[in-house]
């Protein structure tokens, strides 16, 4: 119930029982055309494997209650599997591999799945803040820090911070899949010894066959890979978090400066307009940083083969996979039913954050500590600075104290342009 809340369909399917056994089953495929290039196993032996290699023939709940006995799904799914392809060629079922070995593989794989989406779903948040970056270049409202009005700013400028936030989680995501991903063939401990000779080209044909990187020795206990894949997904979901984060507090009632369009209705109170996919990006980046931290952890293993560690990991991708994928979902549902108010975020300016622009001009009179104590003083009396302080109303104006914030919104927009091209 609640993960159809949190995660889209497609993220769920991907990760899915399904999924996880169809990709476990593509790499005993592989390793099968694998080692019949390298001339292990028989060419007929590995036709033989790869035609029974579909999950639609097998239960993966069966074979996840029998996995219990051997900890680990794939011992029952190899017993399967070489049943399903018969004496003669089933004995060529996972020929010379271990376990972790197809486990890992198909983790890959999956992740591989994933991240396309990930790219995609990310690729809808960037082109929402790019949207909301070049519409509102010029509209001022006011900078927040520490969750108090600052110094003005323009919204566009701040949608432009969500954008460059989303192009360097999604370099992290591409960089994952594209150069991160890699087979795993160790064989017992981790040397192929079962191959012979053989070891190595049958390795560099398995990632050949799966379009995945060949490592420099297995990882069965080196989990780098893995705690890499966990950070960058805790990084984006935490990015799109963010951008939910803003666009709700921005939303509140006495704020009111960019409301959802569309949000969630509550079950008692008929006026409520909930920000539902702000929430979502927000409790789907808590799951996905805590996921993350499982995968992290096990990056100490035991020698050769870790104990219990290795096998947190399986849950923990799978989570961390669908939850970032729920997360960017909601941070553009967010985006696409926002509706900005200008005239609110005017309104909204205290005069008081032109104070720094006061103590600076004052500063060029009686130097910078003498004018930080008189404004100071000016903010407390309640009277306007201009007045207070004998300064030029225009120069205390909002929209004349933006800085470079229109040149980082084009410096925004150009590199995600250069991304889209």
């Amino acid at each position: 119930m609640f993960e159809r809340i949190f995660v889209p369909d497609e993220f769920r399917d991907a990760v899915s029982d399904r999924a996880w056994l169809q990709a476990q089953l593509d790499a005993e495929a592989a390793l099968a055309r694998a080692e019949a290039g390298a001339g292990v196993i028989p060419s007929a032996a590995a036709s033989a494997i790869g035609e029974a290699c579909s999950a639609d023939r097998f239960d993966p709940a069966q074979l996840a209650g029998k996995g219990r006995a051997a900890g680990n799904p794939i011992e029952p799914l190899v017993r399967a599997l070489a049943d399903a392809v018969g004496d003669e060629s089933g004995r060529y079922v996972h020929w010379g591999a271990t376990s972790q070995d197809i486990l890992d593989t198909a983790a890959m794989l999956v992740a591989r799945n994933v991240l396309g989406l990930l790219l995609e779903a990310t690729a809808a948040v960037a082109a929402e803040c790019a949207r909301l970056a070049h519409e509102h270049r010029s509209t001022v409202m006011a900078g927040r820090t520490l969750l108090m009005q600052a110094v003005p700013t323009t919204f566009g400028a701040k949608a432009a911070g969500w954008l460059v936030a989303m192009l360097e989680a999604r370099q992290g995501l591409a960089r994952i899949r594209d150069d991160r991903l890699a087979v795993q063939l160790g064989g017992a401990a981790g040397t192929l010894a079962a191959l012979g000779a053989q070891g190595l080209e049958v390795q560099e044909r398995f990632a050949e066959e799966l379009g995945l990187q060949q490592p420099l020795a297995p990882w069965h206990a080196n989990r780098v890979r893995m705690a890499e894949l966990g950070s960058v997904l805790a990084v984006a979901a935490g990015a799109v978090a963010k951008i939910g984060l803003d666009v709700a507090l921005l939303g509140q009632t006495e704020v009111g400066e960019a409301r959802p369009s569309a949000g969630g209705a509550s079950s008692t109170m008929p006026h409520k307009q909930n920000p539902v996919g702000s929430a979502l990006a927000i409790a789907c980046a808590r799951q996905v940083a805590a996921y993350a931290s499982t995968l992290i952890g096990a990056l100490p293993q035991e020698h050769e083969r870790g104990l219990g560690v290795w096998h947190a990991e399986w849950p923990a991708l799978s989570g961390a996979l669908a939850f970032t994928g729920g997360a960017a979902d909601g941070a553009r549902r967010a985006l696409e039913e926002i509706e900005v108010d200008p005239e609110r975020m005017l309104a909204n300016l205290d005069p008081l954050v032109m104070s720094e622009r006061a103590s600076y001009l004052l500063a060029e009179r009686v130097g910078r500590p003498r004018a930080f104590e008189l404004v100071a003083e000016a903010a407390s009396s309640g009277r306007p600075l201009a007045e207070t302080l004998d300064l030029e109303p225009a120069d205390l104006e909002p929209s004349s104290y933006l800085g470079s914030a229109n040149a980082f919104v084009d410096r925004a927009l150009e590199a995600y342009g250069e991304e889209t091209t």
